[in-house]
């Protein structure tokens, strides 16, 4: 294949795409915590540098950018979280002892540099770890924002040396604070609807799909307030469940009652209603850039965000704290960003549905680093083409990635 037909082909991890020379092995590791995560690491002759992709919650072991590395010259390092694919119990502080866990063994395998990349849900977890590795240890988190201890402080967390971020969004918090769909009434009723806040009544500007909407400015700011008002009320609920989870264990502790312990380890789920409703997925003309209609989810928010699928819809209250409360979580990626002062390479997909371009502009302006490189490809979210029979995303990131690569020194195209 040539390299032509490569960058259109738009294969996710074809054994064509890697390197005949390719070895790769899995590995277990340990965290300071005492958890087990795994992860595999892929070599090709004389790579002295390697990149560490990894998601809070999702597996990257085939990643869309694990052959664009190793055809460059540069290994990769793929890992999961202790809650590999699961929402529920997912604690983004918890997730920087994991990937703490990855950046030890990366050193103890002797590679000269070490290449931090986040692509979604990915970029915000690696700038928190960033933020956090980069701090005396003394002044590291020491627990959670439900109150759980986390031993950060303990943890041996040492940075990356470049980072290379691929269509990052803000954060799951922050991220599900533009799709939370405010007009739910009830939060036990998932058909509850507030007419006035509902963002598929045609009152509101709403077009029938696959029309574009049109929502006023005014209906925007009103909308926009009521989702940080809906995440305040789950805040406070969830809160105080955690609360009443804190005060069973401290009476266990006195005690001893197994009546006290179950109380304490039955907190109850937060279950969020309606969380596929960004404005922005029906009307185009907010934020605009090449998207498609519709969402990550699909093409029919209208349908899809009544639907089991979509972001926090089930979570432990000290969960939702930690990961999906733009409020609560520390892991928002503005917050993190002036910490990242490594050079870094910040690759926006123009047809994104979930970091759209005001978005990328602001990621970009927070770094603490003047050595930022800001590129543009076409294609969308995960790395897929834009229309069929253009090239991926994710080929034209390689691309892009080679000469960031190459002009420091990093890999075969080396100069």
């Amino acid at each position: 294949m040539t390299a032509a037909e490569r960058v259109g082909a738009g294969r996710y991890l074809d054994a064509e795409d890697v390197p005949e020379s390719t070895v790769a092995t899995p590995v277990e590791l340990a965290t300071v915590d005492g958890a087990k995560v795994a992860g595999v690491l892929r070599t090709v002759p004389g790579a002295t540098a390697v990149a560490f992709l990894m998601h809070p919650r999702q597996d990257f072991t085939h990643h869309v950018l694990v052959p664009e590395f190793l055809r460059r010259g540069v290994a990769v390092w793929t890992q999961g979280s202790r809650t590999l694919g699961n929402d529920l119990t997912l604690l983004h502080e918890q997730a920087l002892l994991d990937m703490a866990a990855g950046h030890v063994f990366l050193r103890e395998q002797g590679f000269d540099t070490v290449i931090a990349v986040g692509h979604s849900g990915g970029g915000a977890l690696a700038a928190f770890y960033i933020e956090q590795a980069g701090l005396p240890a003394q002044e590291r988190l020491a627990g959670t924002p439900g109150g759980k201890s986390v031993p950060l402080r303990t943890a041996t967390m040492p940075l990356p040396d470049h980072a290379v971020f691929l269509a990052p969004h803000p954060g799951q918090g922050e991220l599900l604070l533009r799709m939370i769909d405010p007009s739910v009434a009830d939060e036990a009723d998932p058909l509850s609807v507030v007419p006035d806040l509902d963002p598929f009544n045609p009152a509101n500007g709403y077009r029938p799909a696959p029309q574009a909407s049109s929502y006023s400015p005014v209906f925007v700011e009103r909308y926009r307030a009521a989702q940080r008002g809906r995440v305040e009320r789950l805040d406070a609920l969830a809160r105080a469940r955690v609360a009443t989870a804190r005060e069973a264990q401290r009476r266990f502790k006195e005690s001893g009652d197994p009546a006290d312990r179950r109380a304490a380890l039955a907190t109850e789920f937060l279950t969020v209603q309606r969380t596929d409703a960004d404005l922005r997925c029906m009307d185009p003309s907010l934020d605009p850039n090449d998207r498609p209609y519709g969402s990550l989810f699909g093409a029919r928010p209208d349908l899809t965000d009544y639907g089991v699928v979509g972001f926090g819809r089930l979570t432990t209250p000290e969960a939702w704290l930690s990961t999906w409360s733009a409020l609560s979580s520390r892991a928002g990626f503005l917050r993190c960003a002036p910490a990242v002062t490594m050079p870094t390479l910040f690759i926006e997909i123009t047809g994104d549905q979930a970091c759209f371009p005001d978005d990328a502009r602001a990621m970009v302006a927070a770094f603490g680093t003047s050595d930022v490189v800001h590129v543009r490809v076409r294609g969308k979210h995960f790395g897929a083409a834009l229309v069929d029979g253009e090239p991926t995303a994710a080929a034209l990131a390689g691309i892009e990635i080679e000469t960031w690569l190459g002009a420091r020194g990093i890999g075969s195209g080396a100069r």
